[in-house]
């Protein structure tokens, strides 16, 4: 095992805890049918109270300990992070945050970008970093029967625009692709996006939870989307510049920006995974496809010291052995249980 660095913690395959995404809440207003199914999460299901929710006291306590850590990136997913009620005010907490050495963290979100073209001044003033807007069609037909509740294009277009606009970038855009559903559109959503500074990632199907109805056969590689678009465009492969990096970069040749894939069925990438994540009601999750977290919360209304809460996640990450995506076809058939995408975010 290598020694790690001052302050960086290393699990049982020796990765260490770099990136923490935070869930700031399980509500969404989108009904994406590969994460929120509206014959799952419809009108009646049953949401958390607004006690169960982590407060932002106890998300920036959590985040502030788990930098001294190691960690340097911050991500506030949901659900829509941007439903969550002061979600500003969270942001300029978390921005105060500094490593043991004095640097900034990198603070981001994802988001769907309904609510985006209103909050992103704040959002920026308030020190977030970046963002990353999910956008799975340039087709709006298509657009709103993904996202199943109406929600036109138009309006996830103009919040990537504002985004740009106020500095919250390069922005990146995440494409879930279907086959069946959405690969005929990579060409035009990589004509759309090139030159605009954006990056546009292509993400294979994956089988996170288990109500989006994930089959293999709907996958369609990575390889093939890279293969598609250099036969259109060249492109050329770009060096990561992080381990822990989870897209594979590629540059178009021609100085039309970059792309990106990122292919956890086809190509696993949990060898260098450094990424935990902490649902809205304060469960720790070491891997996206994790059945079963680690209640934070519980520890905290204890009345558990940092110092303890220091050592209690430093315990549970050198535990850490995940590897899914490595053993998926042996697990997959045996219905293994996995926590649902909306409670922890991509």
């Amino acid at each position: 095992m290598k020694a790690p660095l001052a302050g960086e913690i290393l699990d049982a395959r020796s990765r260490p805890l770099h990136d923490l995404r935070i869930s700031v809440t399980d509500r969404c207003n989108f009904r994406c049918v590969y994460c929120m199914p509206k014959e799952i999460f419809g009108r009646d299901f049953q949401f958390r109270e607004r006690s169960e929710l982590l407060s932002f006291e106890e998300i920036e306590r959590l985040a502030r300990i788990s930098v001294s850590l190691g960690v340097t990136k911050l991500r506030l997913t949901g659900g829509e992070p941007l439903l969550r009620r002061g979600i500003v005010d969270l942001v300029a907490m978390l921005s105060n945050l500094r490593t043991p050495e004095g640097k900034r963290i990198d603070l981001a979100m994802t988001t769907n970008g309904s609510a985006l073209p209103v909050l992103a001044p704040a959002l920026k003033e308030a020190g977030l970093n970046r963002v990353t807007i999910s956008l799975d069609s340039l087709d709006d037909e298509k657009f709103k029967a993904i996202n199943d509740v109406n929600f036109p294009v138009s309006k996830v277009l103009e919040a990537i625009q504002v985004a740009r606009e106020v500095g919250l970038g390069p922005v990146k855009i995440n494409t879930v692709i279907k086959r069946g559903v959405n690969d005929s559109e990579i060409l035009s959503l990589a004509e759309h996006f090139r030159g605009t500074g954006n990056i546009l990632r292509f993400i294979e199907f994956m089988d996170v939870g288990t109500t989006n109805g994930w089959k293999l056969d709907e996958v369609l590689p990575s390889a093939e989307v890279v293969s598609m678009i250099n036969e259109r465009w060249a492109l050329e492969p770009v060096t990561k510049t992080e381990p822990g990096e989870t897209a594979n970069r590629w540059r178009y040749k021609d100085g039309a920006g970059e792309i990106g894939v990122i292919s956890s069925v086809t190509n696993a990438f949990c060898g260098n995974c450094s990424r935990a994540r902490v649902s809205a009601e304060g469960q720790l999750y070491t891997c996206l496809f994790a059945g079963s977290g680690y209640d934070l919360r519980q520890l905290m209304r204890d009345g558990i010291s940092d110092e303890d809460l220091a050592k209690a996640l430093t315990g549970h990450w050198r535990k850490r052995d995940d590897n899914y995506s490595e053993l998926r076809a042996a697990l997959t058939p045996g219905n293994r249980k996995r926590i649902e995408m909306s409670y922890i975010g991509g």
